[in-house]
């Protein structure tokens, strides 16, 4: 079967603002070649950066399309993506600027942090917000406001559940079987045995076990 001919357009959103990169493969005749304006859907008009020749079969296409509509694909990784490879970026902090040269991989990574840290403040900020809406005579410095209620809110806005640290002490009982070696039977010690060979854990990930001993033992030598 005749391949045809295709081209391969790339669109990339705000790099400060935004990640979104888009690529468009189409025919030599379904798109026009050069600028072409996309818009991302955060809602910004985005950047076309490269056009490229394409070939394609059209066997693969037909079987593409029906894999995508039989089963939920994961992305295919480019041929051309190399994560060790190295990028020279430039970098302005201060006022001063930088042209410092990465891995693939490692500057991902430093994406990826910058991200976090967006969303991050984005939060923080519209916590700030909420606050300051609530410090007016309407709202926290209403004399019908109660202490209560003033630090509920707080809590509500700051995702934050207010505890209080207690130390619990209490004694466990516990029975074990174990098969001693004739030859050690003699010199058995079961208090350093338990010592040893036992311990305490919490499957809340809110208690710390800090401390335990074995304070009794009793050695039932005929079960």
């Amino acid at each position: 079967m005749r391949n045809e001919s295709w081209h391969k357009y790339t669109f990339v959103c705000d790099p400060d603002e935004c990640d979104t990169m888009i690529e468009v493969t189409c025919d030599d005749f379904g798109f026009p070649n050069g600028v072409v304006q996309l818009t991302c859907p955060c809602g910004r008009n985005m950047l076309h950066i490269s056009s490229e020749s394409a070939t394609i079969a059209p066997s693969s296409l037909q079987t593409e399309s029906n894999e995508m509509d039989n089963q939920t694909t994961m992305p295919v990784v480019p041929e051309t993506y190399n994560p060790n490879s190295l990028v020279t970026y430039k970098s302005i902090n201060s006022g001063e600027v930088t042209y410092p040269t990465l891995k693939v991989n490692e500057l991902e990574y430093h994406l990826d942090s910058y991200r976090r840290l967006q969303d991050q403040l984005a939060i923080s900020n519209n916590q700030i917000s909420q606050i300051l809406n609530n410090l007016n005579a309407d709202g926290w410095y209403n004399p019908n406001y109660e202490k209560t209620e003033v630090l509920n809110d707080l809590c509500e806005i700051l995702g934050h559940e207010p505890k209080q640290s207690v130390r619990i002490t209490g004694t466990i009982s516990f029975e074990i079987d174990y098969d001693i070696p004739l030859e050690e039977v003699e010199d058995f010690d079961a208090h350093y045995f338990l010592q040893d060979t036992l311990s305490l854990d919490a499957y809340n990930g809110d208690v710390v076990v800090e401390s335990w001993t074995v304070e009794d033992h009793d050695v039932d030598w005929n079960a």
